[in-house]
């Protein structure tokens, strides 16, 4: 069972319906008490980091999320806000992150004469370090981004993915059980639908 963290931010129905395509049982998780019964976890996020952050502590799930993935070593997933809300900051913002990976997460630096922010669309993803999530994903894989923010200053060991707009950034973590992708899978066709169902195999 994959519990979808429900906080009032992301993609809810998009990501059910993807996981109901995959065959895969999936349901929302608006409680400390549901998150406590969670095998493995996906933090969706669409929107403003400090918004995001005060709409998480509003539910009250941050103390049972904090026991599940880095106690009892759930496998977790952040796609998109919900990675860079796992991060210890945001230039977006003023509010701290839950921390879970030592990085910060910037605003492009892009001439924005030739590339528009926000980087919206499809882009080939590289994965660095032979990801679980990249098993059988296939030649050229590409996803939907739609993101003005990246994560930087991450741990070399840790960068899952990156992608090229105007330079290379990193747009997947990884650090034991912790997964993130800036991406949607959800939104990313057959790839996204390889990638989820490689995440609810782990």
């Amino acid at each position: 069972m994959v519990s979808v963290i429900d906080y009032g931010v992301g993609n809810l129905g998009s990501i059910l319906n993807m996981f109901k395509r995959l065959d895969v049982a999936a349901e929302l998780a608006r409680t400390s008490e549901e998150v406590m019964k969670a095998e493995k976890i996906l933090l969706p996020g669409v929107g403003a980091f400090d918004a995001g952050m005060e709409m998480l502590e509003r539910s009250g799930m941050i103390p049972a999320l904090q026991q599940k993935v880095l106690e009892d070593g759930v496998p977790t997933l952040g796609i998109c806000l919900g990675m860079q809300l796992m991060t210890k900051s945001s230039e977006e913002g003023q509010r701290a992150g839950l921390g879970w990976f030592d990085a910060q997460t910037v605003k492009f630096r892009l001439d924005t004469r030739e590339y528009k922010i926000p980087h919206m669309g499809w882009n080939e993803v590289n994965d660095v370090h032979n990801s679980p999530l990249f098993h059988e994903m296939g030649p050229e894989p590409r996803f939907y981004f739609v993101h003005s923010y990246h994560l930087d200053a991450v741990k070399p060991d840790e960068v899952m993915f990156t992608c090229t707009y105007g330079y290379e950034f990193v747009c997947g973590v990884r650090r034991g059980n912790l997964f993130g992708a800036q991406f949607h899978p959800e939104k990313s066709h057959r790839f996204g639908m390889r990638l989820l169902s490689n995440f609810a195999a782990l």
